[in-house]
């Protein structure tokens, strides 16, 4: 029962994200094409309703996030953020009354058989509030080199898979920095006020790794095929933040044989999320829209 609200939340969360994704993409669609200046865009993407819908699904889901990870372990929230797309899929299909074909519905059945069977295989526990400084001293710079060199080595490379996987990477590296910092603080706030948590470093760090993470994730998403940068971000975030819990936060995981159907969960997870990433109408949600892009 303790995990209850978090797994909510979580989902919330997810649910969420997925609305201000389809929202924001139409409203985007909408604008006409010689709208080209960016201030001049971000004026006409404020007058249509549907993007203003799309940036209080934004709010939402970040509120619903910081409520997430404040009452659960990073190794049950965060892993649940997988569903995002496949609830993107579904709503966009409901809006625009298509339908989604049997492949799409067989790679979320997919998805979220995977992610039941490896968080069931797992069984996180734990909720630790407070993380050392001495780890956070050795975390932080690691994940910056880590993202430093996946960007150096992905700017290198032409437009293509490697190049959007390498920039998907250093994306999921970023939001699951921004997750595990969010989570302290968050505890701060709880335990010691509002104070204590506006003159909190973490506060500041998860901001800036946050921001950081959205412009790796647009840059990402330009940089090659949906199906190289997708599942790098999907699966990334998910495994990275499941490290983080464990070396951060203190949380477990069980291991031996349960490895097997973890992995199994796993797999059916990357296979869904490279299916889903095929489909044209992910691209058409997630990819920028390069035939406007080109008239401007």
């Amino acid at each position: 029962m303790r995990t209850l609200l978090p797994v909510v939340l979580a989902l919330c969360t997810a649910l969420a994200n997925a609305f201000a994704t389809v929202l924001q993409r139409m409203a985007a669609l909408s604008v006409p094409s010689s709208q080209g200046l960016r201030l001049g865009l971000l004026r006409d993407l404020a007058r249509r309703p549907v993007w203003l819908a799309g940036m209080a699904a934004v709010l939402v889901s970040a509120v619903c996030q910081a409520a997430a990870l404040a009452t659960g372990p990073l190794t049950i929230v965060q892993p649940l953020f997988v569903l995002e797309l496949p609830f993107a899929l579904v709503i966009a299909s409901l809006l625009s009354r298509s339908g989604l074909p049997r492949p799409a519905w067989a790679a979320v059945g997919a998805v979220v058989v995977g992610l039941g069977v490896g968080l069931a295989a797992a069984d996180p526990t734990g909720n630790r509030t407070h993380v050392p400084i001495s780890r956070w001293a050795v975390t932080l710079p690691v994940c910056a080199a880590l993202v430093a060199v996946l960007i150096t080595v992905g700017l290198r490379r032409p437009h293509g898979r490697t190049r959007a996987a390498c920039l998907g990477l250093a994306t999921a590296i970023s939001y699951a920095l921004t997750a595990a910092l969010m989570k302290q603080a968050m505890h701060i706030l709880d335990l010691e006020g509002l104070g204590a948590f506006l003159t909190a470093w973490q506060t500041y760090a998860f901001a800036v790794a946050g921001a950081g993470a959205l412009f790796l994730l647009g840059h990402a998403l330009q940089s090659g095929p949906l199906v190289a940068s997708q599942p790098a971000i999907t699966l990334g975030d998910a495994l990275l933040s499941l490290t983080f819990g464990v070396v951060l936060y203190e949380e477990s995981v069980r291991t031996g044989w349960w490895l097997v159907p973890e992995l199994a969960g796993l797999a059916l997870i990357a296979t869904g999320a490279v299916a889903l990433a095929r489909l044209p109408l992910t691209a058409s949600l997630m990819a920028p829209d390069q035939e406007a892009a080109g008239r401007r």
